[in-house]
């Protein structure tokens, strides 16, 4: 009789338990229902990176001194520079210096041991293709300017999304706009 009664209040202490458990999580719900979608419509608006954000490496070809650093800390051993030594000026000169995106893991460690700071982290990070071998960028390709998230006129910031969708709320504008594309409004 005794183990019964014991049963009975271990079994109603764990329903309790339960029923708690599934009430923090109705509260949980219910307080994500108040909130705004915070989705994104990527290729009309797109997030600004943070300031440390690690994405395409841009590299400096007249800076470079050749002294491979950047190939000795890259954990996969990545980046390939090729050079020859110059009689005339008694000094390395670089040829070529490539990196593979495809394999690259961009852990920053070749930006950040250059002696000479021509390796530099970009905020670029549209960087798909549909064939592998793209992705193997050389000087030329490494060289060119990064492009900048904020300056793209072809975008929607979301500045601006945030603000069409209050107006919208308010009743300022119509809502079927903000859903249209960017050119509509």
């Amino acid at each position: 009789m005794f183990s019964m009664v014991t049963g009975f209040i271990d079994y109603s202490q764990r329903a309790v338990q339960a029923a708690r458990y599934i009430g923090q999580g109705f509260m949980v719900t219910l307080y994500h229902m108040n909130r705004l979608p915070m989705t994104i419509q990527y290729p009309y608006d797109k997030l600004i990176p943070a300031e440390r954000f690690r994405g395409r490496i841009h590299f400096e070809f007249d800076k470079c001194i050749a002294r491979e650093v950047c190939v000795r800390v890259c954990p996969i051993d990545l980046p390939v520079v090729d050079w020859n030594f110059g009689k005339d000026i008694r000094k390395k000169r670089l040829e070529n210096h490539s990196i593979d995106f495809g394999i690259c893991i961009f852990c920053g460690n070749c930006v950040e041991y250059c002696p000479t700071n021509c390796l530099s982290m970009t905020e670029e990070y549209e960087l798909s293709t549909y064939d592998r071998h793209e992705l193997n960028y050389d000087q030329i390709a490494l060289g060119r300017s990064p492009i900048s998230v904020i300056g793209d006129p072809t975008i929607q910031t979301i500045f601006s999304s945030t603000f069409l969708s209050e107006r919208a709320m308010n009743g300022h504008i119509d809502s079927r706009a903000v859903t249209s594309s960017p050119d509509s409004i």
